[in-house]
């Protein structure tokens, strides 16, 4: 069954700011906004639980062999895109609304190609 709630969101650093705007029915805030650029992805992922997100959008793929995702207190989503330009990210933004209407903390998956 699919979520209507709306799901606190964090932009990892890397993604373009403008990527919030295609998210219209979640709470989306950026690393940068939270005071948090240049945190290693373990306290990253560590404040962002304490704070309440429930998943976190980033392009790092090697977050998951880098951290223990399954207890890091929230989901998280990676995108897969040539770049992380606006460009190649925006034909992923279905998969991404579809992804964060079914993610639960502890879980990872891979949108994009």
């Amino acid at each position: 069954m699919l979520s209507w709630l709306p799901v606190l969101v964090l932009l990892d650093e890397s993604l373009p700011r403008t990527l919030m705007s295609s998210l219209p029915r979640h709470d989306v805030r950026t690393v940068q906004q939270m005071g948090w650029a240049g945190a290693k992805n373990g306290e990253l992922l560590r404040r962002a639980a304490a704070a309440g997100f429930g998943a976190l959008l980033t392009v790092d793929r090697s977050l998951e062999h880098q951290q223990p995702v399954a207890t890091a207190g929230l989901g998280i989503i990676v995108l897969i895109a040539p770049t992380n330009r606006i460009q190649d990210l925006i034909p992923l933004v279905p998969n991404v609304l579809a992804a964060l209407s079914e993610l639960r903390p502890g879980h990872l998956v891979r949108v994009g190609a």
